[in-house]
C-alpha cells in the first residue's frame, strides 16, 4: 500500500539519488568529489532561499548571514576544542540556535511590515556580522581565515574521506529536500503560498500571518545553517567570504534558473551555476577571449531567462499543465458530442 502511494516524481528522485550514490565509485576524481559536493551544498542553500521567496514571497538580500553563521560556528568549535565527533555536533547545535536566534530577530522586527524592510534589515545584518568577523581576527583569522581539522574516521574510512563527506553531503541534501518538501505540502505550506499571493485575504480567512512568515523564516535560516556547516567541513577552512552578499546572489540566480517555488529547481539551478563556474573559468587555458568567463556566464543566465522565463522547472511544468488542460477540454468535447449524438439517436 505504501509502495502503490508514492507520486511518479518520487521514484525518479530515488532514481537520481541512487545514480548520484554509485556515481563516485566510476568517477572517483577529487576534483570532481569537490565540486559535487559543491552542488550539494548550495542546492541545500538555494533550497532554503526559495522557502523564503519561492514559497512565501519574502525577499532577503542578506541570507548569506545563515550560512556564515552556520561555517564559522562549526569551524571555530572545531579549532577550539578537540577535531571529535562530540565537538562537531556542539558547532552544529550551536549554529542551529544561533541562526534560529537571528532569523527569530530578525523576523520579530521586519516581517510584520512590507517584506523590502526585511530585505534591508537582513542586508545590513549581513554587513554587520562581515565587519565583526573581519575585525574579530582573534575567533575568525579576518580576511585570511584560517584552518582546521575534522574528526578522524574510523579504520579504513580514512582513506577515503572526501567520499564520505560526499555520501554525507548528499545524505544531508536528500533528507533536507524531503523534508521541505512535505513541509511545502502540508497545510502550513498551503497558507505560505497564500501569503505570497494575497496576505491580505489569508488575513481575512483568520490566519495570523506574522507568525507563519517569522517561523518559516527561522526553518529557512537553520537549514541555510547547516548548508554553511557542510561548507565548511568540506573546505576545513573559513573565512569572511561566507558573509558576502555574492553568496546570497548566487542563491537567488540559482532559485531564479532553476524555478522559483519548485526546491527541486534550487539543486538544477545549483547544478548549473557550480558546473559553470568550473568549465567556463578552465576555458581561459584554451583561448585569451575565454579569460572574461563571467561575461559567457551572463549570457547563459539571460538565454535561459528568455527561453525559461518561470525557470526551467517551473517552464516545465506550466508546459505539462498546457498539455494536460488541452487533453481535458478535447475528451470534454469528445463527451459533448457523444451525449448529443446519443440525444439524436
Amino acid at each position: 500500500m505504501i509502495m502503490q502511494k508514492l507520486h511518479k516524481s518520487t521514484w525518479i528522485y530515488f532514481a537520481i539519488v541512487f545514480v548520484l550514490i554509485l556515481l563516485p565509485f566510476f568517477k572517483d576524481d577529487r576534483w570532481f568529489l569537490f565540486l559535487m559536493i559543491q552542488i550539494f551544498v548550495f542546492a541545500i542553500f538555494a533550497m532554503s532561499y526559495d522557502l523564503l521567496l519561492g514559497y512565501t514571497g519574502i525577499v532577503s538580500f542578506g541570507h548569506a548571514m545563515f550560512f556564515g553563521i552556520g561555517a564559522y560556528s562549526v569551524a571555530v568549535t572545531m579549532n577550539r576544542m578537540e577535531s571529535t565527533f562530540p565537538s562537531f555536533l556542539l558547532g552544529v547545535l550551536v549554529a542551529v540556535f544561533a541562526s534560529g536566534i537571528v532569523a527569530f530577530l530578525a523576523g520579530i522586527l521586519t516581517l510584520k511590515l512590507k517584506s523590502h524592510y526585511y530585505a534591508m534589515l537582513t542586508l545590513a545584518l549581513a554587513g554587520m556580522f562581515l565587519y565583526i568577523a573581519e575585525r574579530w581576527r582573534s575567533v575568525t583569522g579576518g580576511n585570511d581565515g584560517f584552518t582546521f581539522r575534522i574528526p578522524e574516521l574510523p579504520g579504513a574510512l580514512q582513506d577515503h574521506r572526501n567520499l564520505v563527506i560526499y555520501l554525507f553531503t548528499l545524505f544531508m541534501m536528500v533528507i533536507l529536500f524531503f523534508g521541505m518538501k512535505r513541509l511545502t505540502e502540508s497545510p502550513l505550506g498551503r497558507v505560505l503560498v497564500g501569503i505570497r499571493e494575497n496576505d491580505q485575504r489569508v488575513e481575512s480567512l483568520g490566519f495570523r500571518i506574522m507568525p507563519y512568515k517569522v517561523l518559516i523564516s527561522i526553518i529557512s535560516g537553520v537549514v541555510a545553517a547547516l548548508a554553511g556547516v557542510l561548507y565548511a567541513i568540506s573546505l576545513r577552512f573559513v573565512n569572511t567570504q561566507v558573509f558576502d552578499i555574492e553568496v546570497t546572489l548566487d542563491a537567488l540566480l540559482m532559485t531564479i534558473i532553476g524555478g522559483v517555488g519548485t526546491l527541486i529547481g534550487p539543486i538544477i539551478g545549483s547544478a548549473i551555476i557550480n558546473l559553470s563556474h568550473h568549465f567556463l573559468s578552465d576555458l581561459a587555458n584554451v583561448h585569451w577571449i575565454f579569460q572574461r568567463w563571467v561575461i559567457l556566464f551572463g549570457v547563459i543566465f539571460i538565454l535561459a531567462m528568455i527561453f525559461f522565463p518561470n525557470g526551467i522547472v517551473g517552464t516545465i511544468k506550466q508546459k505539462v499543465e498546457q498539455r494536460r488542460m488541452k487533453r481535458r477540454i478535447l475528451e470534454v468535447e469528445k463527451q459533448e458530442e457523444l451525449d448529443e449524438g446519443k440525444k439524436h439517436a
